[in-house]
C-alpha cells in the first residue's frame, strides 16, 4: 500500500487537526469514549519483494533514527523517569521544558543541527501549540547516537498507529495469549488485566496509542460485546528497546503476532508457492505432522514455536491443497504437512476446510525457540528415541510433542507420553536429565516376568521349606 509523506507545508496547514490529539487517546467500554479523528497515514511505499513477507513487514517499515524523514509524527508519552530527567528544551529560550506539559502533545521531526556550541540536537515542532523543540544529543554526534537503541526518550511512534488504524479497524482477528487489559479510568492509564481463551475470535473496534515501546493500542470486541485491549509494538521505531528484549518472556505478548492473528492473512497467504522453499519457519499453534521412520508413517503433535526448514511443496492434483516437506532445523528429522496456501473455491470440499489447514495459521516465518541439543543426542532425536541422559528439551524433541501426564516423584519426574501400545514413561532425576524410561512394550513384558518370577519364587520355596514338628515353613 503506498503510504503519503507529509510535507512541511502540509503538516502546517493541518495542524488546527493535529492538535487534537485526542484522536489517539482512546479506551474500553464503560470509560467515557473519545472519538478518533481522521488521520493520514505516513512512510514510503513499500516495495514488494520475491520473499514472502507477513503483514506486518509488509505494512510497517522500521525507521531507526538514521533514517527519520521529515515530519515523521510521534507523541509524547512520559514515564516516571522522564518526571526526574526532562528531555526536551524549548527552541526559542534553550530552557528544559518539563515532560508532563508536553504530555499527549504531538511531535512532528525536523531534522537535526549542530549548535554553535559543537552540541547536536533532534528538532521537532508540536503541532499542538506550534512551538519548537530540540532534544539534545547526550554525548558525541548525531551520526553516532543515531545508530543506538535510545532514540528519543519519551516519544511513541504514531506512523504505526495510522497504518494500523487504516488497515485494521473492523478486522476480524484471533487472540494469541490469554492475557488482557480493560480500562478503568477515563483520565489515567490505569487497566486490570482480564483472561480471555486462546484463538478467541475478536473484532477491531478502536485503535489509539499506547506507550512508548508498544505504541498501538488496539482494542477488540467478542461475540458477547466484551472488549478489552493490548498495547503492542509493530515496528520497533523509536522504542527504546534492543530487539532481543522484545522477545522476553514479559514482552512476547505485547508484539502484535504475540496477541492477534489477521483472519485475512490466515486466508491469504501467497500463492506463488516456490517462494517459500528453503525458507526457516516455525509453528505458531500445536499441530498433528506426519513422520516416517523404521518403514511406519506416524503422525506427532508438534508443539509451538518448533522450527523448520521448508525443503518441498507438493502440489495435489487437481486439489487446493499443497504437501510441505518439512526438516526440523534441530534434529533434521523429515515431516509432512498438509496446507492450504489461499482460500479455496466454494466447492461442496470446502465445508470440510478447518482454520488449521491454513500456512498462514499454523506457520510464521522465522526462526522459532531456540533449543540447545547434544551431540550424543541428536542421532537418537532423528530416530525418534529416548536414551539416557537426555535432558527435557530433547525428549520433547524426540517424542515430538509434550508429555500427556507429568508426575513429581521424591527423586525427580515421570513423564508419561500416549502411544497406540499404552503409555511411554520417561524418568528425569534431580537433574533434570533421564535416568531411565519404560515404553509399552518392555512394561508388558515386565510384568509378565514379574509373574513368571513370583510363581517360581513360590515353588522353589515350598520346595527348600523345612520340616518342623510336621509343619511346613517357608523362606520370607
Amino acid at each position: 500500500m503506498k503510504k503519503l509523506i507529509m510535507t512541511t507545508s502540509l503538516a502546517l496547514a493541518f495542524s488546527a487537526v493535529f492538535a487534537q490529539s485526542d484522536g489517539y487517546i482512546v479506551k474500553t467500554k464503560n470509560v467515557k469514549r473519545v472519538e478518533a479523528s481522521a488521520v493520514t497515514a505516513e512512510g514510503d511505499a513499500v516495495n514488494d519483494s520475491e520473499k514472502p513477507r507477513d503483514f506486518i513487514s509488509s505494512n510497517f517499515p522500521y525507521y531507526s533514527l538514521c533514517d527519520w524523514k521529515e515530519d515523521m509524527k510521534f507523541m509524547v508519552l512520559p514515564e516516571k523517569y522522564d518526571m526526574v530527567v526532562k528531555t526536551f528544551h524549548d527552541a526559542n529560550t534553550g530552557k528544559e521544558v518539563s515532560s508532563m506539559s508536553l504530555r499527549h502533545k504531538i511531535m512532528l521531526y525536523k531534522g537535526h543541527t549542530v549548535n554553535s556550541d559543537g552540541r547536536h540536537h533532534i528538532n521537532f515542532l508540536c503541532a499542538d501549540n506550534n512551538k519548537p523543540y530540540y532534544y539534545e544529543v547526550p554525548s558525541g554526534s548525531f551520526d553516532d547516537y543515531c545508530y543506538g537503541k535510545m532514540g528519543v526518550p519519551t516519544l511513541a511512534y504514531l506512523g504505526d498507529v495510522d497504518i494500523a488504524k487504516q488497515l485494521l479497524m473492523g478486522k476480524v482477528l484471533f487472540t494469541n495469549t490469554t492475557v488482557y487489559r480493560i480500562d478503568t479510568e477515563a483520565e489515567s492509564d490505569k487497566f486490570e488485566t482480564v483472561k480471555v481463551d486462546l484463538k478467541k475470535e475478536v473484532k477491531v473496534v478502536d485503535i489509539g496509542v499506547g506507550t512508548r515501546s508498544f505504541p498501538v493500542k488496539i482494542i477488540v470486541e467478542d461475540a458477547d460485546g466484551n472488549e478489552f485491549y493490548q498495547n503492542v509494538a509493530i515496528s520497533h521505531t523509536n522504542s527504546g528497546m534492543r530487539e532481543d528484549e522484545f522477545l522476553l518472556i514479559d514482552n512476547a505478548r505485547y508484539n502484535f503476532a504475540g496477541s492477534f492473528e489477521m483472519q485475512d492473512d490466515i486466508m491469504a497467504v501467497s500463492g506463488d508457492i516456490k517462494n517459500y522453499i528453503g525458507e526457516i519457519i516455525h509453528t505458531k499453534v500445536r499441530i498433528p505432522m506426519q513422520t516416517r521412520g523404521d518403514g511406519k508413517e506416524r503422525t506427532l503433535t508438534i508443539p509451538p514455536q518448533t522450527t523448520f526448514k521448508l525443503e518441498a511443496a507438493t502440489q495435489h492434483p487437481d486439489k487446493d491443497y499443497v504437501t510441505l516437506t518439512l526438516e526440523q532445523t534441530d534434529t533434521r528429522r523429515v515431516y509432512y504437512k498438509d496446507v492450504l496456501f489461499k482460500n479455496i473455491s466454494p466447492t461442496a470440499e470446502a465445508a470440510n476446510v478447518k482454520l488449521d489447514d491454513y500456512f498462514g495459521y499454523i506457520f510464521s516465518m522465522g526462526n522459532g525457540k531456540e533449543v540447545e541439543t547434544s551431540q550424543a543426542a541428536r542421532a537418537a532425536i532423528r530416530e525418534g528415541r529416548i536414551v539416557v541422559g537426555m535432558t527435557e528439551d530433547e525428549v520433547k524433541l524426540a517424542i515430538g510433542e509434550d508429555p500427556e501426564k507429568i508426575e513429581s516423584k521424591p527423586n525427580g519426574q515421570d513423564w508419561s507420553f500416549r502411544r497406540s501400545k499404552g503409555l511411554l514413561v520417561v524418568h528425569f532425576g534431580r537433574r533434570g536429565l533421564v535416568e531411565s524410561y519404560t515404553t509399552p512394550g518392555e512394561a508388558k513384558k515386565a510384568q509378565a516376568q514379574g509373574s513368571t518370577r513370583r510363581a517360581t519364587n513360590r515353588r522353589a520355596v515350598r520346595s527348600r521349606g523345612t520340616t518342623i514338628s510336621g509343619r511346613v515353613v517357608g523362606l520370607e
